[in-house]
């Protein structure tokens, strides 16, 4: 047996999601931007997905952008707010391209949106201003407020933060900066809100909103850019003007229809997974403390989304404990791993204040499939695994 414990990672595709996707991947499916009677029914699965996608996550169909996943609608955000210097529609902001501005960024951000931010800040001259986070995870509101000013073109701040799970006050968020920053888009990266949260109460005061499919059951390799009313968007890649010429390429149907699809099948069992996952998570992270004198939580558990499990272990580092999880059946990350799998300090933790466990944090993320039974392993393996490094 196996215990997955990586949902945060990526989470199993739910089988309504595979049922949408199979028509399209079963037979000949037409190419969206034709003509024809197969390219008709390609292009109204498309546009019957951006309108289920749209009403759930509290947006118009005209607003959302159908992209390969969360990085790219992070990209393609943080490339939008910067080039438009106004966030399409503020006063105030200067143009990045004129060498002015300055964007602002949660500390704690993914690297989707971290390194987004920080190739247009060197680009364009804006300066990039990175704020922290408190122990509890939650972004500094008070410095948020000290780092913006009429000329920030882009408040960058995430919904769920993907290593300890903190949700982000994005409410305050959007107050301070329609005060501070006016001109300034505010993005906010929803990719790890939406199996947790209604994302659309949580999301309604941002500009932009980034989700991935794969975080909710939906396929890997589709995701979506919501971009409201005033967030002009000028592409990343161009080409055949798809996606009201907002992002070029032959459009994934059969993803798409999928990513709807799960969409509305996390958003119709969430409250009962919530309840379930939570008490499943709040055994394991108990256990875990209680078995490991060395293990701590991390963060506020009031603060955090139902599937998030972070810890960190004093005097370990984590890539020798993953490699011990994995041969005793365990999957689970660092929450800090490299393109090639190595574990690198968590930025995460080192903007809680936290630089010396930078490499020690262990995030057990749980989803709509855990079981006790992926927990009792967890709970059998973990200190184990603890106690033969501390040997």
């Amino acid at each position: 047996m196996r215990s997955y414990l990586d949902h945060a990672a990526t989470t199993p595709v739910r089988p309504e999601a595979l049922d949408a996707m199979l028509p399209f991947l079963g037979g000949p499916t037409g190419n969206p931007s034709g003509m024809h009677a197969s390219a008709r029914a390609a292009r109204q699965a498309v546009d019957d997905a951006r309108e289920r996608v749209a009403a759930l996550l509290g947006a118009a169909p005209g607003d959302v952008i159908f992209t390969s996943g969360g990085t790219e609608a992070d990209n393609l955000a943080v490339h939008a707010a910067v080039e438009s210097g106004t966030g399409g529609g503020g006063s105030g902001g200067r143009t990045g391209g004129q060498g002015g501005g300055s964007v602002v960024c949660s500390a704690i951000e993914h690297a989707a949106v971290l390194r987004a931010c920080r190739r247009q800040a060197d680009r364009t001259g804006a300066a990039l201003r990175l704020v922290p986070a408190g122990a509890d995870g939650i972004v500094d509101l008070d410095a948020l407020g000290e780092a913006c000013d009429e000329g920030t073109v882009l408040v960058a701040v995430m919904a769920v933060n993907n290593e300890v799970g903190s949700i982000q006050p994005i409410a305050d968020v959007a107050t301070i900066t329609r005060s501070k920053a006016p001109g300034a888009a505010l993005l906010v990266d929803a990719v790890q809100a939406v199996p947790w949260t209604d994302a659309a109460p949580l999301t309604a005061t941002a500009d932009l909103v980034a989700v991935s499919a794969h975080k909710f059951g939906g396929p890997m390799g589709v995701g979506a850019l919501v971009a409201r009313g005033r967030a002009a968007v000028a592409p990343l890649i161009v080409g055949g003007g798809q996606e009201r010429d907002r992002r070029a390429g032959t459009p994934n149907v059969a993803g798409i229809a999928g990513m709807a699809a799960a969409l509305a099948a996390s958003e119709a069992t969430r409250a009962a997974t919530v309840d379930r996952v939570a008490a499943l998570r709040d055994r394991l992270v108990d256990g875990l403390v209680a078995a490991a004198p060395s293990l701590s939580e991390t963060g506020d558990r009031a603060r955090k989304v139902a599937g998030n499990a972070h810890v960190t272990v004093a005097g370990i580092d984590a890539e020798e404990l993953l490699v011990l999880l994995d041969a005793a059946g365990v999957d689970a990350s660092s929450g800090s791993s490299c393109a090639s799998g190595a574990i690198e300090p968590s930025h995460v933790l080192v903007a809680m204040g936290m630089a010396s466990s930078a490499r020690s944090g262990l995030r057990l993320s749980l989803g709509w499939t855990t079981t006790a039974a992926d927990v009792d392993l967890a709970l059998e393996v973990v200190p184990e695994a603890v106690a033969r490094l501390e040997d």
